[in-house]
């Protein structure tokens, strides 16, 4: 099996983005080939023989990682699988290429893996890295309804027959849109303790766009891709989790400043999942209103 690894950076962090590339091409079995992909900021520092992609924009995270997809071949089909890896990660364990490897092998139907992200120092996982509701066993693998966006392996016979990741989302959201869309094209998705990636442990609210930005995509998502009775009931659902949450005033005004432009703005176009699929999310663990 072919795997081909995409990173996207900003270049902002040389050194944690060559020591990520090392450790892919520390890999045991055959060579992993990399491309990186500077995200409105053109790549430096680099190995030879690593491939890179300066885009003249910044095109989100999304965009940038299709952007990679493109590098090898439609759909990435130039090679099996691709992995999608941040540029401050790093792969512990030079066995994780093979292990993408045999699992891809064993099941046909598997077409996404999310990896564990642990913190290198205290060797920890957030409970919000582990891709199930039954989150407080982050040594447990399962089948799971979404995946991590900077540590995980897809087929490219997903991609192919799905798409790739939606490039308007910018940020956030968009690994559970292409997570369904798979879901509903009959593939599986699992979460692998085994399968390392170290990454320092970080707030998603670090990003400044990330209160509106995670309350639109929500929007955009359900849009998407819910059968209609379950747009509102879904959105109900995180419009309460929120609340519960209790986000500071700025926070919930950005949230809220999210979820109207969700409403008012173009989402892409819509492809409902169906009612077996729903059921089908439920039996895993998570129905779409959570």
């Amino acid at each position: 099996m072919r795997l081909g690894a995409v990173i996207i950076t900003m270049g902002d962090r040389p050194d944690e983005l060559r020591a990520l590339i090392d450790s892919v091409a520390g890999q045991d079995g055959d060579p992993v080939e990399v491309v990186v992909v500077g995200n409105g900021a053109p790549v430096a520092g680099v190995p030879d023989g690593v491939r890179t992609l300066d885009l003249p924009e910044n095109l989100g995270i999304p965009g940038g990682r299709n952007a990679g997809i493109g590098a090898f071949g439609p759909a990435g089909g130039d090679v099996d699988a691709l992995l999608f890896l941040d540029d401050d990660g790093l792969l512990p364990n030079s066995d994780t290429a093979e292990l993408v490897r045999r699992a891809f092998e064993e099941d046909p139907a598997l077409g996404i893996i999310s990896f564990r992200i642990a913190d290198p120092d205290t060797g920890l996982t957030q409970r919000r890295h582990v891709p199930r509701l039954r989150a407080s066993d982050p040594l447990r693998s399962s089948r799971v309804t979404t995946f991590l966006g900077g540590a995980n392996a897809v087929r490219t016979r997903v991609l192919e027959e799905v798409g790739g990741l939606p490039d308007e989302f910018f940020y956030a959201h968009e690994e559970t849109d292409l997570a369904w869309r798979a879901l509903d094209a009959g593939w599986m998705i699992d979460y692998r303790s085994d399968m390392v990636l170290h990454h320092p442990t970080t707030p998603p609210s670090r990003h400044a766009v990330y209160h509106r930005m995670v309350a639109r995509n929500r929007v955009w998502l359900a849009r998407r891709n819910l059968p209609a009775p379950l747009v509102p009931v879904y959105l109900g659902v995180w419009i309460l989790l929120t609340l519960l949450r209790r986000p500071s005033a700025a926070a919930l005004r950005a949230w809220f400043a999210g979820f109207r432009e969700g409403w008012a703005t173009p989402c892409g176009p819509r492809r409902p999942m169906r009612w077996r699929t729903v059921w089908r999310l439920t039996r895993l663990g998570r129905p779409p209103v959570v």
